[in-house]
């Protein structure tokens, strides 16, 4: 039977290195060539078939490694590039190493893998991604007006909440600043209008775009979870069982908390450096309205205050709680769903 080889992929947007490497540890090439999965494929199946191949998470990899999946029929792994970064063994770095090292982690087995997402999935990842921002935007052009009204010292005397539509009104028509301020303000009420407006054209295309998800479907009836939070969780968690745990899950999503002991002192050092950011939000957001509003939740929480713990810890153990719980609630939806 022909020995099969180990491919390690280095990805720019101009070309891509391709390492070649035997089951022995042998490299046997290690080139440049274009960004297209045929030269890629060319490249190495020059010397011989390929067992498997890796290629570091970034922008443009999933979309490269879904393509020698599905038309050359590899077997690809996207791996972690701040995992493998550590694995190297100089503090040099070029391509030609960048590509042998991930090709020798393949060989050997110990590829530190990301999850390939499937194209729906990755589809779905950019529409939620992209409310995100719109949403960044709006709370940027907010700071930005109360900043100028604190530069002018004008006090809210409208007798109506800030952001509220009588609160707008009086802000552009009545509110006392002076007229470089009063234009200002006028451009950026003019720019809310308008992210208001895409953010409820791009929550209709996400409604689209998940109505016939179950996995959407059975988050919705979880409790504490609307529509914004099931798409954060589909879009970035995307199936379930692709965990082992749910104290694995609730790792991914970055609400463990992390151990920093050293010797004979054991602490605390807040919540885990990881994870996406988004995901983790929306999962201490749930966290506090399930505090107010859910038996079970709303007991844990007086518990955790009882014994001292300050709000912000309670919100993050409530999530953590809460997620690793979902977690056994959706074991069974997702071999079913993309």
């Amino acid at each position: 039977m022909t020995d099969r080889n180990f491919i390690g992929l280095d990805y720019h947007m101009g070309s891509i290195q391709v390492s070649v490497m035997d089951r022995r540890g042998r490299e046997l090439a290690n080139r440049r060539c274009a960004n297209d999965w045929h030269a890629v494929v060319e490249t190495a199946q020059r010397h011989g078939p390929v067992a498997r191949a890796a290629i570091e998470s970034c922008v443009g990899a999933a979309n490269l490694a879904e393509q020698l999946v599905s038309c050359a029929g590899w077997s690809v792994d996207l791996a972690h590039p701040g995992y493998v970064a550590r694995m190297k063994q100089t503090p040099d770095k070029s391509d030609c190493t960048d590509a042998q090292v991930l090709a020798d982690l393949t060989r050997v087995g110990y590829l530190p893998k990301v999850w390939l997402a499937p194209q729906p999935i990755r589809q779905l990842r950019a529409a939620v991604r992209y409310r995100q921002q719109l949403v960044d935007d709006q709370r940027r052009i907010k700071l930005r007006i109360r900043a100028i009204l604190r530069e002018q010292r004008i006090k809210n005397t409208s007798g109506v909440n800030p952001w509220r539509l009588g609160w707008l009104h009086w802000l552009a028509h009545q509110a006392p600043l002076d007229e470089p301020g009063r234009w200002i303000v006028g451009r950026h009420l003019q720019r809310l209008a308008q992210l208001k407006d895409e953010l409820k054209i791009t929550e209709q295309r996400l409604t689209g775009m998940t109505m016939a998800d179950a996995v959407v479907e059975r988050l919705r009836r979880q409790p504490g979870i609307g529509p914004v939070t099931a798409w954060v969780l589909r879009a970035e968690i995307g199936r379930f069982d692709r965990f082992a745990s749910g104290k694995q899950l609730s790792r991914f999503c970055g609400l463990s908390p992390r151990n920093a002991s050293s010797g004979q002192r054991t602490a605390d050092a807040g919540l885990i450096k990881a994870g996406n950011p988004m995901l983790r939000n929306v999962l201490i957001e749930a966290a506090h309205r399930l505090a107010r509003g859910h038996d079970r939740w709303r007991g844990l929480a007086a518990r955790l205050r009882a014994g001292g713990k300050p709000a912000p810890v309670v919100a993050a153990a409530v999530a953590n709680r809460y997620v690793r719980w979902l977690y056994h609630q959706m074991q069974g939806m997702d071999q079913t769903a993309a």
